[in-house]
């Protein structure tokens, strides 16, 4: 099964971006040094996890938005098969020299992902649950949970684990992508405007970092408060 083996910040402002999540989240941000690309690299402790980067020229006005890229061992037949699925290919593949080559694609219910196959075909090494820096959780707010299942059970082989009646919301069901449970889908809420993949990122202490949020010129929009797992989220 193909697991999250990346993260993208695309935002409008990079400067106010890299002050912000430096520290609410302690990343150490550093440019990338690909030619002609201005990209930074995210990375905790030794570790890189994500990426960040400006609009690109001419683009039109857009929120920030968080991609997340799964890994895929052959690109143009994983985006056909996408299609096939009732998903829509919104970049068709192409390479980043010297890097790997990736797709962006919608699933049917609008909710968007890439797929990527870096240079050498490798996923990088697995770090300890919990580790700071790193990305705990991957929820998914899909336009139909249960087609969204369908869709992405049948693109990546993930499995089902546990899953949490919540009475009027639905339901929230976990995934695995090969190993214990790595993330959680459901049907989004009738007022969210479009569906879209969430990505948690890990930190030392939820109280503290609520802080740090604010203090960065961020916004608290819910919590802390404790979920089912036990853990904490802001």
């Amino acid at each position: 099964p193909s697991p999250f083996i990346w993260y993208d910040l695309m935002t409008p402002d990079v400067k106010a971006a890299k002050a912000f999540y430096s520290t609410a989240v302690g990343w150490t941000i550093a440019d990338s040094g690909m030619p002609g690309m201005d990209y930074s690299i995210l990375k905790a402790g030794a570790i890189d996890v994500g990426g960040m980067m400006g609009l690109p020229p001419g683009a039109p006005a857009m929120p920030p938005m968080w991609s997340g890229y799964i890994h895929s061992a052959d690109v143009d037949a994983d985006a056909a098969r996408a299609a096939e699925l009732g998903g829509q290919i919104c970049n068709r593949p192409e390479d980043i020299p010297g890097v790997g080559r990736f797709a962006v694609i919608a699933d049917p219910g609008g909710a968007t992902f890439n797929i990527f196959k870096p240079d050498g075909g490798g996923t990088p090494a697995e770090v300890p649950d919990a580790t700071p820096g790193h990305i705990g959780w991957r929820e998914l707010h899909a336009g139909d949970g249960k087609a969204a299942w369908d869709f992405y059970s049948a693109m990546f082989g993930w499995t089902k684990k546990e899953a949490f009646d919540m009475g009027a919301l639905g339901v929230y069901q976990l995934f695995a992508t090969g190993g214990g449970a790595v993330g959680g889908m459901m049907t989004k809420m009738a007022d969210m405007p479009q569906a879209t993949w969430v990505y948690y990122f890990n930190v030392d202490a939820i109280d503290a970092a609520a802080a740090r949020v604010s203090g960065a010129g961020g916004k608290v929009l819910m919590g802390p408060h404790q979920v089912p797992t036990g853990q904490w989220i802001v």
